[in-house]
């Protein structure tokens, strides 16, 4: 089957897909966008967490073909490599960022906490990053780099490339 889907603001049309492949696997595979990680493929970790018409979503839980004519947003499309998001700007900043695996989801689940809570409190930013896992950095990395994007953020309002309605 082909599934034409937007993905970070570009079209893409994705040949030969089969029906139990994962919007993961169609990401990283076939329209090499690695960010977004594979790790429990049970949408258990968080760390292929990306949005889908603006809801965060566990990419490995949706079937490729769920995505045809709709909106994804992944890591990659929140900022650039010469032009990062405050998100990815603070947990490079915080030092939140270890082996990587887990960073992707965690950076989309802070960008959609932050875009519907400016200024959470610690006890808000742990339920919302509830549903991803991370083995190297022992969180307290993670929740400094959400407190300094909260800051940053509330400094200076950036777009919103999630395609979420505000």
């Amino acid at each position: 089957m082909r599934v034409t889907t937007t993905v970070n603001g570009e079209r893409y049309d994705v040949d030969d897909v089969w029906e139990g492949e994962s919007l993961l696997y169609m990401l990283r595979e076939r329209m090499g966008l690695p960010g977004s990680k594979n790790a429990c493929e049970q949408g258990e970790c968080g760390s292929c967490t990306v949005y889908l018409d603006g809801l965060p979503v566990c990419a490995c839980l949706v079937a490729a073909g769920q995505a045809g004519g709709r909106q994804v947003t992944t890591v990659e499309g929140l900022g650039s490599a010469e032009d990062l998001h405050p998100v990815q700007q603070a947990f490079i900043a915080a030092g939140a960022v270890q082996c990587g695996f887990c960073t992707p989801g965690l950076i989309v689940q802070t960008h959609d906490l932050l875009r519907r809570d400016p200024h959470p409190d610690d006890a808000e930013i742990r339920e919302a990053l509830a549903g991803n896992l991370c083995r190297c950095t022992g969180y307290e990395k993670i929740l400094d780099a959400v407190r300094l994007a909260a800051e940053t953020m509330s400094a200076a309002p950036v777009d919103d490339p999630s395609g979420a309605a505000s």
